[in-house]
């Protein structure tokens, strides 16, 4: 079944973003796709006002408006969560004590989450990982195998409720296994 087909209508996902070197298309493109699908979307950050985005080379790129600060909601409030990519978002984010721990009681409590790219720090740092599989990109794998986890390098990989992929250029296959996730509810 296509995203097209799938329906997300009276779900609610919160995407991650760093104040500042989010990787833009892996921000966009799943919040674009689970909108399209008909989830309530709402954009989470360290703090609310506007949250600046890179490109794949590290240059600025647009900035987005961050709808709730983490410490603002709880796990319960989402039924899915996105983690986007970007090294220096993504190693910024999980030195963000409110978001580790909204990701990890998530996570915990059997709700999905799509993670790509650097955003397996998050899970690692939120100790979600240890008996999972994923993958990421491949700077990450020992990180995720020091913590318990298998790493393949696939385009993408679902375990548990966790959708994970390497970088842009897995994104087709990163939404499409987002929306089947967050459709089904249940890690």
């Amino acid at each position: 079944m296509s995203t097209d087909e799938q329906s997300l209508d009276g779900t609610t996902v919160g995407v991650f973003i760093a104040p500042a070197g989010t990787e833009e298309i892996e921000f966009t493109e799943p919040k674009q796709t689970v909108a399209n699908a008909g989830a309530t979307v709402d954009v989470l950050g360290s703090e609310t006002g506007e949250a600046q985005s890179v490109n794949n080379d590290l240059k600025e790129s647009e900035t987005y408006a961050v709808d709730k600060q983490f410490s603002e909601v709880s796990a319960d409030e989402y039924d899915a969560l996105i983690v986007p990519g970007g090294t220096v978002g993504a190693d910024t984010l999980r030195l963000d004590e409110d978001a580790v721990s909204l990701l990890r009681e998530h996570v915990e409590s059997g709700k999905p989450a799509g993670v790509i790219c650097h955003g397996p720090w998050l899970l690692v740092e939120a100790g979600v990982v240890d008996g999972r599989t994923l993958t990421s990109y491949p700077s990450l794998q020992t990180d995720i195998r020091n913590a318990g986890g298998e790493w393949v390098d696939d385009e993408l990989v679902t375990d548990q409720g966790l959708v994970t992929s390497r970088n842009p250029d897995d994104l087709d296959a990163f939404c499409e296994g987002i929306v089947e996730a967050f459709a089904d509810g249940s890690a």
